[in-house]
């Protein structure tokens, strides 16, 4: 049986109509927001907050004019939970321990500065888990830099190559 390697709850995704006009419940709980870009998938825009010393919430917003998973997502269930990010160390170790236990991953997609895949809502949890592996080069280019990782690094992998 293959081994999950080092795994951690890096954010919780709120999906929302306007990030601008959920932003203040974050800020009125004690949110502080350190970034927030147009994402990759060019679809939605995404907003990061730090509460506390390592819990972190991200609101995505559809970009206006677009349709995508996520304005469907808003039609049939509103705001709400969208997804729960783990971040992993070696994100095909986890795709081969998640196989092992019969758990399938979908949406495989490989960026410049990270890697991710997804387990659908479609398990017993009813939960969409993205896994997550950053990968060198993440927090350079981003104006909140390492703070966009718990604790300020990534997850370690107990490997010896750069991440």
């Amino acid at each position: 049986m293959s081994t999950m390697p080092a795994i951690r709850v890096d954010h919780v995704g709120i999906a929302v109509d306007s990030v601008p006009d959920a932003e203040g419940v974050l800020f009125a709980l004690g949110c502080e927001k350190i970034h927030e870009e147009r994402s990759e998938y060019g679809e939605f825009t995404w907003a990061t907050y730090v509460l506390g010393d390592a819990s972190r919430l991200e609101l995505i917003a559809p970009d206006d004019g677009t349709n995508s998973f996520l304005t469907d997502f808003l039609e049939r269930n509103g705001p709400g939970l969208h997804h729960v990010t783990l971040e992993v160390a070696d994100l095909e170790a986890a795709v081969e321990a998640l196989d092992a236990a019969g758990v399938s991953v979908v949406d495989r997609q490989t960026f410049e500065h990270w890697h991710e895949t997804f387990v659908t809502p479609q398990n017993p949890t009813g939960v969409l888990f993205q896994l997550m592996e950053y990968r060198e080069g993440y927090a350079d280019d981003r104006a909140a830099g390492d703070r966009l990782f718990v604790h300020g690094a990534p997850v370690p992998d107990g490997r010896d190559s750069a991440r």
